[in-house]
């Protein structure tokens, strides 16, 4: 793609790193085929592409930004579907989080936009704040409809209807401290316990845990871990996510001196990506970016360490043969590129586990998408769950809660984290979701 962007635009990294961007770009449109909102909505400013023609020219013109683009880039879901199958390797992640934070800083949203990114970017990551978010949903489910005919609450309805219509289970684990491995050959890893997901479903760190710890690794969840910083740095806040980076760098460095770190885990794969991008992230932060580059070669979704490790975890075996429906997370497949080995898994464990029809398509939770696009969260979540359905599974598994959190809104079968099955396929408890409702 041709640019033209001056010699005094280009003086700025984050210019100059666009036009490399946009330079790769071939107009190709292979994008167009995999992107969730084209393939949905069948607008050209709807697609990877075309994105792209709007963020060339938003950059290129340094003026203010016009509504008509803030509302085309708004759509994206930052699924990265384009980026596993673009031929010429345009970086969209980087360019589209470039253009979001322009935004950020460039735009006056409409009062009630504010408010509601305001709200989540100030609740979401705290986990305090959170909880108490949940304990005020479960009780105000009930004026849902009230909610929803008054003009300006109506913006919160979305985030009432992806409430857990149970209470979660209660942790087995603290959500900070030190777990000893069992056996005699020790190692020592980290889990990212999460902002949200400790919340809303509690079993997956406890079910993480349990897996690790009967492999021989003692886990640490430090004190005062944050947020990974991904919620913020979708929402344009590029400063907060650095910060919040920036500290959990330095919980982790302190975690370092204690003595050898094998693996920073993630169980929640939107955490998994942004913690691997920490390097970029940092690297205009001289305190923080050698370490962020290490930490993010330290990160690790669980189901790579488990097969990584997949000698350690022994023998598995299903208590029941299910079968289960494998929704692949965007951020783990496109953000990661890791595919291959959760099924590996779950099928070694003899789960009669399947793949998804379309299973590059976004569910539609995509972080805070489902609760700032509602009604294209729900087009792409009935999709989904159409093509979950056809398979008539008895379960279905996946590797982030909010794939979770949007799909179990919308089905009655049970969908549970992966790692949870694999947990009990080596000798842990059956999910709490499967003795309920299989």
């Amino acid at each position: 793609m041709e640019t033209r962007f001056t010699a005094e635009q280009l003086a700025d990294p984050r210019i100059a790193e666009a036009n490399d961007i946009l330079r790769k770009c071939v107009h190709c449109g292979f994008c167009t085929a995999t992107c969730p909102t084209y393939v949905t909505l069948g607008d050209e400013l709807d697609s990877p592409r075309g994105r792209i023609y709007l963020i060339r020219d938003m950059l290129e013109s340094g003026g203010p930004v016009k509504g008509a683009v803030v509302r085309h880039i708004d759509r994206c879901l930052s699924c990265l579907s384009c980026m596993t199958t673009c031929p010429s390797g345009v970086d969209y992640m980087h360019l589209v989080d470039l253009a979001r934070s322009r935004i950020e800083t460039g735009y006056k949203r409409p009062f009630g936009d504010r408010v509601m990114r305001a709200m989540l970017a100030r609740i979401v990551p705290y986990p305090s704040r959170f909880d108490a978010m949940m304990g005020l949903g479960s009780i105000t489910r009930v004026f849902r409809r009230l909610f929803s005919l008054v003009p300006g609450a109506r913006r919160l309805v979305p985030m009432f209807d992806l409430l857990p219509r149970r209470s979660p289970p209660a942790a087995s684990f603290a959500r900070h401290g030190h777990f000893p491995g069992e056996g005699e050959r020790p190692g020592r890893v980290v889990l990212l316990a999460g902002c949200a997901q400790p919340a809303l479903a509690p079993q997956i760190n406890d079910a993480t845990i349990r897996v690790l710890n009967r492999m021989g690794f003692s886990v640490d969840i430090p004190e005062r871990q944050e947020c990974c910083g991904a919620l913020a740095h979708h929402l344009g806040r590029v400063d907060e996510a650095k910060q919040a980076a920036g500290r959990n760098i330095e919980v982790w460095s302190r975690a370092l001196k204690a003595g050898r770190i094998d693996a920073l885990i993630t169980n929640t794969s939107g955490c998994g990506t942004m913690l691997r991008d920490y390097g970029h992230l940092m690297n205009d932060q001289p305190d923080f970016a050698d370490r962020a580059v290490r930490f993010a070669a330290l990160a690790s979704d669980i189901t790579t360490f488990l097969q990584t490790h997949r000698k350690r975890l022994g023998k598995l075996k299903a208590p029941r043969r299910l079968r289960v429906a494998y929704q692949s997370a965007c951020s783990l497949q496109h953000g990661q590129q890791i595919d291959h080995q959760p099924l590996a898994l779950l099928r070694g464990a003899r789960f009669d586990a399947h793949p998804l029809r379309e299973a590059h398509l976004c569910c539609g939770s995509a972080g805070t998408y489902n609760l700032l696009q509602p009604e294209i969260a729900g087009r792409l979540r009935d999709r989904k769950i159409a093509n979950i359905e056809a398979l008539s599974p008895d379960v279905i598994a996946t590797g982030n809660v909010g794939c979770m959190t949007q799909i179990s809104a919308a089905t009655a079968i049970p969908v549970v984290h992966t790692v949870e099955l694999l947990d009990w396929a080596s000798g842990g408890p059956c999910p709490p979701l499967i003795t309920e409702r299989t």
